[in-house]
């Protein structure tokens, strides 16, 4: 059985959206071509930091939930330190809690996204 994560990075405010979604789809196909499934994917968008990194306040957030085997997190890493456009980074490995957890968050949030659309037609 493959470990699930959970991968956010934060990239350059400076980046036009084009080259965020880039970045983005670059990290996507280290996963794919590694054999890893991707779960979910959620597009924070810019947010501002806690505290100032290389200068900036803000960054361009974005979570990718995946499944793969442990190796492959070393090889994502390695890529995120090397591309310039990503300013942070942080891999997690979730136990089956979390899975659970951010699987009834998604339903919830989806639940929520359907009571509206119904109270607004």
């Amino acid at each position: 059985m493959k470990n699930q994560y959970e991968t956010v990075f934060v990239m350059n405010p400076v980046l036009s959206q084009d080259q965020v979604m880039e970045t983005v789809d670059k990290f996507r196909k280290i996963l794919t071509d590694n054999g890893a499934k991707i779960v979910f994917e959620n597009n924070w968008g810019l947010r501002k930091l806690a505290y100032p990194i290389q200068k900036k306040n803000t960054g361009f957030y974005y979570l990718l939930e995946f499944q793969g085997e442990g190796s492959l997190i070393n090889k994502l890493e390695i890529e995120f330190k090397r591309d310039e456009r990503v300013m942070r980074f942080l891999t997690v490995s979730l136990d089956k809690h979390a899975i659970a957890y951010n699987e009834r968050k998604r339903k919830n949030a989806e639940l929520k996204k359907k009571e509206e659309e119904v109270t607004t037609n």
